[in-house]
């Protein structure tokens, strides 16, 4: 779909975000044109602008301070100055010692520094910004008592902040803006705050965003209070780096002794992002890199920039994954199994704490352990294994109060309950309540669990590891951006009303191509209110606008959102030629169809951006918009070959030319990358993404599919001409494997009133001599789009024909009849063969209408009825709900593959069952009478997120209009999990993004149509989060495709012979 309606609607509502089209979602404090009660920070006379800090501020804070000096001047052209209030004052520094290269016994060298920025003596007249934290700030703690500055709705809570104006608010100076933590971070925030505001992108580096400038910048006099965010801890982890970000590093970074240059360096422009987009959490590299051993200051210089370090759920107790491997089992100091080597292990849990003690104050630490490179732990029983890992939780927590000399309760702990060891739960594995229980997604962004029963109540609380990139199966996903926003917030919001509010961490690979769907996450971490579920598209609206302006935020918009979901209909990693049909429902073509438009739209928008803005859209938009079509074209082109070559048509080879070209442009896309800024991101996009052929782990080289190349030398034994049909792959005259031997005619789908416009057929050149071609129906009623034509060798295309029916004068009767097509050559014998009989298109005919009272609801067509769940009737309440109930459906709009889902809501509603529950209802006029009809749910690929003990449902209706409802059939859709196992049918559920397309998957239920008429159909989501997309109803006619059939004929919104329905974008 091309969303049509949603361009210009944002485009209408632009101007309302314009106020915070700088701060994403944030309140406006920051204005460019002067207003009688704002505060001048830049512009006319402001020549030496100053921003104060106290001596004994952070020293995270005062570095953050000196980003904001120098973001005025990237703004303004002016830089602001940064005084401590102390004239010759030596710039700040923070003192640590860093590790000695004996990494089995912890020891120090001597003491080392970092430095803050240099300071100028401080000129009260000049202080215009005044920022600092609540008891780590002298002027802040003076301005407080001295009544100047009410912090009372900051004090005390978590990463918060004012900015006010203060009048008088030190010597010398008559006001300034005054910027209050609550704490490091949230005075962090506040400064951010302000640099995001007067027109500094958080991916002004990572994504090239240009800065706005602007010469005059005010504070307006309404001042902010930021509360705490919805979230506690909310971070990224950087995995599955190779080759993308480490061959990046390769270029850009000298090697540590152990590999790419995962360095302090580095690790300060992820810090800057990191807090520039209000996160505060990291889980450093991990493939082939040491955090804290490849560059001794990387963990101190986390804990100087008030970052809270954790390690990945495969690395507990703040050890990097490779380092037991290199530095214990290569000197021969075991294995890495519990069982076998507890006590050196514990040693080696023993270090980390001692190497992290210094910087506890901003660590977070992960528990448990997971068996040899993030895999399940092997050689035991699941009851060994449990009581294993809670002895080896006791031993951690002992070693963490003893080296850090707090109660265990005091360190703040997860444990991530990542794939089998979420099982563990179900068998029995206690955990200290104090212990934030970290839930995992899937890996492909479905959330496995939410808390439930008493786990809703622990001291430690839960939280999210969540995946936009991932390695295993069913299939790597790790090139570029597939991510559907609207999923992940649905997703995401279902966690956070269950109470998963202490952290959220997400996989974000190699960072660079994920920027989008990253400031999404955190954004909805920060703020979930401002930016839940109904708030994607507003979300990226702001987004676009803070980016790239608003004089193109609305179609940047559009174009985003039908992004989001086209990538997300399948990783393109996981798109093979097999996947979209080419022959039915025009799916392949309208899928190409659906790209090519998008691509034209973000080209457009690209030509129209000064230079300045195109490199970033080039990299967050334009890029992965003309990457996703490629994909689509080699292997929809690879498709059609394959199809055209057992057709035995010339143009088999021709695809394969195009094939080819596609292959090639996609190198290019890369080599364009590459030289992007003189080569500033060289080797960030290496990530291989053709020829995985059936195999989850990345292919070493891109390689095209199989195709096949169709001999010219020589014509076809059945002549020169061939004729190929819609839904067929079988082409006439001759034999072939899809057809009766010696078969000469081939069967169109059906046409009639409310059904596609046209169908078509297909003229061919398969063999050496141009050949001129007819066809002649013999009904006049029915049209052909072409009668005649000339095809071969130097004609270069074939000839498609669209058959219509002329509605107006068909015979106003009702019955179902055949149309012929019968075709002739110029090229005699050497036209058809002689060998078998003259080929014949034959063309159903429906000649039906519904009654007169049947105003609303969808009609059959070619034996099926297709529906986009949101486009319900009604909704039915159930006799049993109480009359005050909340229980209803809600509409998400842009979300899944086609059109939107609609789910049980509210999120928190308890599993329901038909009695209790309402139902969404579907109008249907049914033409066939079988006793087996099957109604088919596409349903999101959910799992069981309330445990297997409560899995998820669905229930279904089928029954004649105003007769008594037929008994609900009841399913449970989502197996259950077998031990450390993903639910059967699991695989097929993520890589075609919904339950129901695979032949094992429990979404169709069957009942019997025992006539014509009006019939009603009830759908039941026994819980929320099981979303319906699309709805199939088969009376015997629904044929092979990935989306479906196209939602057919709806009365009262369609016009009968208009509707096009074609494809499922027509």
């Amino acid at each position: 779909m091309r969303f049509s309606g949603l361009s210009s609607h944002l485009l209408s509502v632009v101007i309302g975000f314009a106020p915070f089209a700088n701060a994403l979602g944030q309140k406006q404090i920051i204005s460019f044109t002067s207003d009688p009660e704002a505060f001048q920070l830049a512009g006319e006379s402001i020549s030496q602008p100053q921003i104060l800090v106290s001596s004994n501020e952070y020293w995270g804070v005062i570095r953050a301070a000196s980003d904001l000096a120098k973001d005025f001047g990237r703004v303004t052209g002016t830089n602001f100055t940064l005084s401590n209030g102390e004239i010759g004052a030596k710039p700040a520094a923070y003192e640590y010692r860093p590790i000695t290269r004996n990494y089995t016994h912890y020891s120090v060298n001597d003491t080392q520094y970092f430095y803050g920025p240099e300071y100028t003596d401080p000129s009260a007249v000049d202080t215009l910004i005044i920022t600092g934290t609540l008891g780590h700030s002298k002027i802040i703690d003076n301005l407080v008592s001295a009544g100047k500055l009410d912090v009372s709705e900051i004090e005390g809570k978590w990463e918060s902040f004012t900015t006010k104006i203060i009048e008088d608010p030190i010597e010398g100076c008559s006001k300034a803006v005054v910027i209050a933590g609550s704490d490091p971070r949230g005075t962090i925030f506040g400064i951010y705050d302000i640099s995001e505001q007067i027109g500094v992108s958080p991916w002004y580096w990572w994504a090239d965003v240009p800065v706005k400038q602007s010469k005059e910048i005010y504070v307006l006099s309404d001042g902010k209070v930021q509360g705490s965010p919805s979230v506690k801890y909310r971070g990224f982890f950087i995995n599955d780096e190779q080759p993308g970000l480490s061959g990046w590093m390769q270029w850009n970074y000298p090697d540590t002794p152990y590999g790419n240059g995962y360095n302090a360096d580095f690790y300060s422009n992820v810090f800057e992002l990191l807090l520039r987009l209000r996160a505060n959490y990291l889980w450093p590299a991990l493939w082939g890199s040491m955090f804290e051993i490849d560059d001794p200051a990387n963990q101190p210089l986390a804990d100087a920039w008030e970052i809270v370090l954790g390690s990945s759920h495969t690395e507990p107790m703040m050890r990097a994954q490779n380092e037991f491997g290199t530095f214990y089992t290569q000197e021969g100091l075991g294995p890495w199994a519990y069982n076998l080597n507890n006590k050196t292990i514990d040693e080696y849990f023993v270090y980390g704490a001692q190497r992290a003690k210094p910087y506890a104050r901003n660590s977070l630490w992960t528990m448990g352990m997971r068996g040899t490179g993030d895999s399940s732990i092997e050689g035991l029983g699941v009851e060994a294994i449990v009581a294993m890992l809670e002895t080896l939780v006791h031993n951690q927590r002992a070693i963490a109060e003893d080296v850090l000399e707090v109660k265990a309760t005091e360190v703040p702990q997860l444990w991530c309950l990542y794939k089998e060891v979420m099982s563990y739960i179900l068998q029995g594995l206690d955990i200290p309540e104090d212990i934030t229980l970290l839930w995992a997604d899937d890996n492909w962004g479905n959330i496995r669990r939410v808390p439930i029963g008493n786990e809703t109540t622990r001291s430690g609380g839960a939280g999210v590891y969540y995946h936009f990139d991932y390695v295993g199966d069913t299939r790597n996903y790790k090139w570029i951006n597939t991510i559907q926003l609207e999923k992940t917030a649905e997703q995401m919001q279902l966690a956070y009303e269950y109470g998963a509010d202490r952290i959220w961490i997400v996989n974000i690979g190699d960072l660079k191509p994920l920027e989008i769907p990253l400031s999404h996450f955190l954004d909805m971490a920060y703020d979930i209110e401002q930016w839940g579920v109904d708030s994607v598209g507003n979300w990226t609206l702001a987004w676009a606008t803070r980016e790239f302006g608003p004089e193109h935020a609305g179609a940047i918009t559009e174009i985003m959102t039908r992004f989001g979901m086209f990538a997300a209909r399948r990783k393109f990693e996981l798109v093979e030629p097999y996947v979209y049909s080419v022959i039915n429902y025009n799916e392949g073509d309208a899928i190409l169809g659906q790209w090519q438009g998008l691509a034209d739209d973000a080209q457009a928008i690209y030509d129209q951006l000064d230079e300045a803005h195109q490199p970033a859209f080039f990299e967050m938009v334009l890029h992965p918009i003309l990457g996703g079509q490629i994909v689509h074209q080699v292997h929809i082109g690879a498709e059609k070959n394959m199809v055209y070559a057992n057709q035995h048509r010339n143009s088999a080879n021709d695809m394969i030319a195009q094939v080819l070209d596609r292959f090639n442009a996609d190198g290019n896309l890369t080599a364009t990358w590459d030289n992007l800024l003189d080569g500033k991101w060289k080797n960030m996009l290496d990530q291989t993404h053709f020829g995985y052929d059936g195999y989850w782990q990345q292919p070493m080289r891109n390689v095209l599919p199989a195709m096949a190349y169709v001999q010219t030398a020589v014509s076809a034994v059945a002549g020169n001409v061939g004729i190929a049909v819609e839904g067929l792959n079988a082409s006439i005259p001759g034999d072939d494997k899809y057809h009766a031997n010696s078969g000469s005619t081939l069967a169109l789908p059906p046409l009639d009133p409310y059904g596609p416009v046209t169908r078509w057929f297909d003229v061919f050149s398969r063999g050496t001599l141009n050949c001129d071609w007819w066809a002649e129906t013999d009904l006049p009623w029915v049209k052909l789009s072409q009668y005649k034509g000339t095809v071969g060798p130097d004609n270069g295309t074939d000839s498609r024909v669209f058959v219509s029916i002329d509605w107006e004068n068909a015979p106003q009767v009702i019955n179902d009849t055949v149309a012929n097509i019968n075709f002739s050559t110029g090229c005699g014998r050497d036209g058809f063969s002689s060998w078998w009989s003259k080929p014949t298109v034959q063309l159903p005919i429906n000649l039906r209408s519904i009654p007169s009272n049947f105003t609303s609801g969808f009609v059959e067509s070619d034996k099926h009825v297709a529906i986009e769940g949101p486009n319900y009737q009604r909704i039915y309440p159930s006799p049993d709900t109480a009359a005050d109930s909340e229980v209803t459906y809600h509409t998400l709009k842009n979300y899944g593959r086609t059109f939107g889902g609609v789910t049980l809501w509210p999120q928190t509603t308890p599993p329901q069952t038909p009695d209790s529950a309402p139902a969404l209802e579907y109008d249907l006029y049914l033409f066939t009478n079988i006793s087996k009809a099957n109604v088919t749910l596409y349903l999101s690929p959910t799992q069981n997120y309330l445990s297997d003990k409560t899995p998820l449902q669905f229930a279904v209706s089928l029954f004649p209009a105003g007769a008594e409802p037929a008994e609900p059939q009841v399913v449970q859709f989502v197996p259950e999990s077998i031990g450390a196992d993903m639910p059967a049918g699991w695989a097929r559920a993520v890589g075609d993004s919904i339950w129901g397309l695979a032949p094992g998957h429990n979404t169709t239920t069957t009942w019997n149509v025992a006539q014509e008429g009006a019939y009603t159909l009830r759908v039941w989501g026994l819980a929320p989060s099981v979303i319906v997309q699309k709805i199939i109803l088969d009376l015997g006619g629904v044929r092979p495709s990935y989306l479906g059939p196209p939602e057919n004929f709806l009365v009262g919104r369609d016009k009968a012979g208009v509707y096009n329905q074609t494809s499922f974008v027509a």
